[in-house]
């Protein structure tokens, strides 16, 4: 699906207004900086990839997770679709097509820092819409405790409380937790969140488990995977 024409000239206009997009990385690829990079995807796609911000691979390419976090991803997913080695970079991106893919904030910050939550605020009702109205599924994978606590952002203290007690707890790698979003006209929605740890090289305590930990995410999800093909 395309994005819809309303919430990507929102997206430019916030983002002209924003400090710490690398822009010198934009520039090195002729990229444009007010650009978001958001791989939709199927609309209909029953699972969602939600991860952080884009990388400087993104920002190559105009699209998420096609760096080294997001191609470990596509590994996983192909081996676990089709018994085999991913063959390349292209079997890996149109694997991409089936699937819905998101981030915090769409656009790569300087130095490949997290984003304020002053940043990740003002970008959350546009991308909150995004989930609530433009995809069909239910079942989102949230790639590391940014991405996870994103679903707690402008809800009840309660609610974030709740989100944060779930990361503390030891089988949050393996467990699911239910949450709910609304867009600006009311309208909810209600998901599942499976967590896992970032696929970052530099997360040395998860990374060399990340894909045995996915591998078993997918499994859990199977019937949702087996209805995308």
């Amino acid at each position: 699906m395309t994005l819809p024409t309303e919430i990507r000239q929102a997206l430019r206009e916030l983002a002209a207004h924003t400090d710490g997009i690398d822009l010198p990385i934009y520039q090195a690829f002729e990229r444009d900086p007010l650009e978001p990079i958001i791989g939709l995807g199927d609309a209909d796609a029953p699972l969602c990839f939600f991860g952080r911000d884009p990388g400087r691979e993104e920002v190559r390419h105009g699209e998420p997770f096609i760096g080294s976090g997001g191609q470990i991803v596509r590994r996983v997913l192909y081996r676990h679709l089709h018994g085999a080695e991913m063959p390349d970079f292209a079997a890996g991106r149109a694997l991409g097509r089936h699937y819905f893919w998101i981030n915090t904030v769409p656009y790569k910050p300087v130095g490949n820092k997290a984003w304020s939550m002053a940043v990740k605020r003002r970008f959350h009702p546009l991308m909150r819409q995004l989930l609530v109205d433009s995809w069909h599924g239910r079942q989102i994978v949230t790639l590391g405790r940014e991405a996870f606590l994103w679903f707690g952002i402008d809800q009840p203290r309660a609610e974030r409380q709740r989100l944060e007690a779930f990361w503390q707890r030891e089988d949050r790698f393996t467990a699911s937790l239910d949450v709910e979003l609304q867009d600006a006209q009311g309208h909810a929605r209600s998901f599942t969140l499976h967590p896992l740890p970032h696929p970052s090289p530099l997360n040395q305590t998860w990374f060399k488990r990340f894909p045995a930990l996915l591998e078993a995410r997918l499994c859990q999800l199977v019937g949702q995977l087996s209805a995308s093909h």
